[in-house]
């Protein structure tokens, strides 16, 4: 497997922005000025600021702050939580993957989809019955307090961290690519905005924000899908014949196991996927900002659809570039390489079939999709250090205003720091960031989240031994493998042979947890199994979860 195919795929196990090969190394070039997208996303920009400054004036209280004081709707938390997943990632990093490999693109529209229906009949329910601002709520019901929040407050600060490295840098290649504007622009710029939307407007205005930008994103790219259609004639097995006749790999390209090939990369992958979505803090954070249960299986409900439904178009997209762009010598290079690269087909797409007005508004949808992404991040780490350590570890009973003062402090010195790494890390790979962003929401996360809701005899020394466990497991496999020993460090060969560490890290994490906890003696154990029939009947009926903040 070619080092840019890892890299892209390392990125996209994030979510992560369009990182391709040439961006996540620093060789991207400046093109020339693209006014109408600069337009079209000050357009956006504006209008969202006008949100922001709406919902400021109706953010009173913490839980307005942190969960928009739980007047979402499930339709609009759906498409908000869409928003935030659906990344420049999955629209130009899969859509790529199929422009370069054909059928292997799908694998991994699917590996993005699969940890959904895990939220959607085992985690949402009870995770908005038991919670009243983060998933650290729901495990430290039963457990103690300042181990379980101190530990999921290091899980979230890690995912969010390497994710906040991983959107910066991809926003300062990507507005080279797409805008022609130097690079430490976008940084800036997107740290600034990321500020001003979380500490002026909090959740209510990031949830719209990311609702604004999943209904651009969904509608540009349904009318691209739909003129490749209209250009095969609705004939998707047409479209298919004719993608294979172009092709420099020709009928290659509709058979799988192209990109991973071997089978414990192939789970390792998939386990990272599925798991890692169900432990993401920004995701979990967005079910407390509905009124109860039942709106919470709605939201997961619509966010699978539209998902879903998203990825089916990059699959069509990423066809439709390989029949409209690669027979285009204008999109190519004297020397035969796409322009900006195989993450670039569906922009190049946009081009071809609604020309430069319609490019402008998809290269503003893409950058805007960055936008969406960091405020949900800042707001979830925010929330790590000012709800779960502030006011629940270092100083209990905090007021309101207390909590809400630091979150929107935290917010401040994120942002600096983010726009600090993103000009710092500009020249660097940053590909492994992503992928260990992943590996550690799936192996810290969710075995604690899952196993705190679902197995009685789980215990605080036993969530504590596996969830580090599983944390340092990924961190150092993640250092030892392919990417960052071989590729960033530079030595022969890999200690750790395989690129994704979830299979192993996940199973040190769940073997912790077990094994402590059974072997867990102690008295304070024994109080905590009992614990877990309260928190069962909690789980399913709600009741005392407007109030939750742990024991």
């Amino acid at each position: 497997m070619s080092v840019k195919i890892l890299t892209v795929i390392t990125a996209l196990m994030a979510a992560a922005p369009a990182l391709a090969a040439d961006a996540l190394s620093g060789n991207v070039q400046q093109q020339a000025t693209n006014w109408p997208a600069i337009i079209m996303f000050l357009i956006f920009v504006a209008f969202t600021l006008g949100i922001t400054v709406w919902s400021s004036r109706r953010t009173r209280s913490a839980a307005d702050y942190y969960a928009a004081g739980g007047g979402i709707t499930g339709f609009q938390n759906g498409l908000a939580i869409a928003g935030d997943y659906m990344s420049a990632a999955s629209f130009l990093g899969i859509s790529g993957l199929v422009y370069l490999s054909g059928f292997d693109g799908l694998i991994y529209s699917i590996g993005f989809l699969v940890g959904w229906p895990l939220i959607l009949f085992m985690i949402a329910e009870r995770l908005r019955n038991l919670g009243k601002f983060t998933f650290a709520d729901v495990a430290s019901f039963r457990l103690g307090q300042r181990q379980i929040r101190t530990l999921s407050a290091v899980g979230s600060l890690c995912v969010v961290s390497l994710y906040l490295i991983a959107q910066m840098v991809g926003s300062g290649k990507l507005i080279q690519l797409l805008f022609g504007l130097p690079y430490s622009y976008a940084v800036v710029l997107v740290g600034i905005l990321m500020v001003l939307y979380v500490t002026m407007g909090g959740m209510l205005a990031t949830t719209w924000v990311q609702i604004i930008k999943a209904v651009l994103l969904l509608s540009g790219a349904s009318f691209m899908a739909l003129m490749v259609l209209v250009h095969v004639g609705f004939d998707l097995g047409d479209l298919f014949l004719q993608a294979t006749q172009v092709h420099e790999k020709g009928t290659a390209i509709m058979a799988p196991g192209g990109l991973v090939s071997d089978p414990v990369s192939a789970i390792s992958l998939g386990i990272a996927l599925m798991f890692g979505t169900a432990g993401l803090p920004h995701i979990l954070m967005r079910f407390f900002t509905v009124a109860d249960a039942k709106e919470a299986r709605k939201s997961v409900f619509f966010a699978t659809g539209f998902i879903g439904y998203f990825y089916i178009l990059t699959f069509i997209i990423g066809f439709g570039a390989i029949l409209l762009v690669s027979t285009n010598p204008a999109f190519f290079t004297p020397a035969g390489q796409l322009l900006g690269g195989n993450n670039m087909a569906a922009i190049h797409l946009a081009g071809a079939v609604g020309g430069d007005l319609f490019l402008g508004f998809i290269s503003a949808v893409a950058f805007a999709t960055i936008l969406a992404v960091v405020s949900g991040l800042a707001l979830a780490g925010a929330s790590a250090v000012s709800h779960d350590l502030y006011a629940n570890v270092f100083r209990p009973g905090a007021s309101d205003e207390e909590e809400v003062r630091v979150s929107k402090i935290t917010t401040m010195v994120l942002g600096v720091i983010a726009i600090a790494l993103g000009i710092l890390f500009e020249q660097q790979n940053i590909a492994f960031m992503v992928g260990l962003a992943f590996a550690i929401a799936a192996s810290a996360n969710f075995p604690v989240l899952f196993l705190s809701m679902y197995w009685k005899r789980m215990t605080t020394r036993g969530a504590m031994a596996g969830g580090w466990l599983g944390l340092l497991t990924a961190v150092s496999l993640v250092i030892l493998g392919p990417i960052v020993w071989v590729q960033i460090l530079g030595n022969d060969e890999a200690v750790f042979p395989y690129k994704y560490p979830a299979l192993f890290s996940v199973i040190v994490a769940f073997t912790g947890i077990w094994y402590f906890s059974v072997t867990d003696k102690s008295a304070a154990g024994a109080q905590e199994r009992e614990k877990f029939d309260q928190q069962f009947v909690r789980s399913h009926t709600g009741l005392g979860a407007s109030d939750a903040s742990g024991h």
